[in-house]
């Protein structure tokens, strides 16, 4: 479990489900994500099945925040596309609950990935991808040290028109450098 301030990151639990299907299948929370379509509890079951099948290290974290006291599942984190050789990965995220929409837990969560990433799992460089028409997203990115690297063209088909995916990234000295406030 990773922990910080306000926010934890733990393994997903098949009980998780029914919120991750109700979140996704909101239009608002999908309209930043690849999902085109509405998902079923079968689909999601499938997936969860899938996802422990794979390292550990590829396996989604639930992002958990204090309410009232308890902690309450918000969304997830995970790194995709992980790449043993050259020591990068892509970092995937998405808070569901709407109800905690820009109070900066997605941020902190992130924070806390890249940590994971870069202090125990040994990544040089982690990259994502963005909508462009997800400036609270980009924004959030940005507080996290990560950096615009391209741009892919008109690359992604939503709501009737082509918007371009922004590839963002970080390196491990970016990332250290940042966390110790500049130095080395």
């Amino acid at each position: 479990m990773l922990i910080s301030d306000h926010v934890r990151l733990r393994a997903i639990e098949k009980s998780d489900l029914p919120a991750f299907v109700r979140w996704l299948n909101d239009a608002e929370v999908r309209r930043n994500l690849e999902l085109i379509a509405p998902l079923s509890m079968g689909q999601e079951e499938g997936w969860y099945a899938d996802m422990l099948s794979q390292p550990a290290i590829a396996q989604p974290l639930g992002i958990e925040v204090r309410d009232g006291g308890q902690w309450v599942l918000i969304g997830n984190v995970s790194f995709l596309n992980i790449n043993q050789t050259d020591r990068n990965a892509e970092v995937g995220i998405f808070i569901g609950a709407k109800e905690f929409w820009n109070q900066g837990y997605g941020t902190e969560a992130m924070r806390l990935m890249l940590q994971h990433g870069f202090e125990t799992l040994n990544f040089e460089r982690i990259y994502l991808r963005v909508y462009e028409t997800n400036p609270r997203g980009m924004r959030s990115y940005l507080k996290n040290g990560f950096l615009e690297e391209g741009r892919l063209r008109n690359h992604h088909f939503q709501e009737g028109r082509y918007i371009d995916v922004i590839i963002m990234g970080i390196l491990k000295n970016e990332w250290f450098k940042k966390e110790n406030g500049g130095g080395a």
